[in-house]
């Protein structure tokens, strides 16, 4: 059900280029935290910014194994991955920072997190169907009505 000529190869060429660019996030993320750990070795030392980075590089890639498993992003990831982010933030340059600068990094926090239970709340009470569902029934619906005209006839 093609409407316009040459739509499928340009969908191709989308998912091929959103194939290729997870592909290379994944290989840069795995570069980053071996790089990581490997200072980590270096320094003989482990911090707790350096584990919540680690929890950083295995979200990206959590995220893009899921991205290319199913199709689709999860809202979440990125949410995750950002109170991470302001987490580690915090923990680095918390001597550097003005009370009101760590109040607000908390806060933001915080609206993430009910952000994320809002989304999952959501999902939970409010499911939507999948899109291949949705046209599926779309197109029984159409072959039922053409059915039941011809019937009428």
């Amino acid at each position: 059900m093609e409407h316009y000529p040459g739509l499928r190869t340009v969908k191709r060429s989308i998912r091929m280029t959103e194939v290729i660019g997870l592909i290379i996030i994944a290989i840069a993320t795995v570069v980053a935290g071996a790089t990581e750990v490997i200072s980590m070795f270096k320094a003989m030392k482990v911090t707790l910014a350096d584990l919540l980075l680690m929890f950083l590089y295995l979200e990206v890639l959590a995220m893009v194994a899921i991205y290319l498993d199913s199709g689709k992003l999860p809202i979440r990831f990125p949410l995750y991955i950002a109170i991470i982010a302001l987490a580690r933030y915090l923990i680095l340059d918390m001597k550097n920072l003005e009370s009101m600068q760590i109040i607000a990094i908390a806060v933001t926090m915080v609206l993430i997190a009910a952000t994320v239970l809002i989304i999952r709340y959501g999902h939970l009470k409010l499911p939507y169907e999948d899109r291949n569902n949705l046209e599926r029934s779309l197109v029984n619906n159409e072959k039922s009505k053409d059915t039941q005209q011809e019937s009428d006839k």
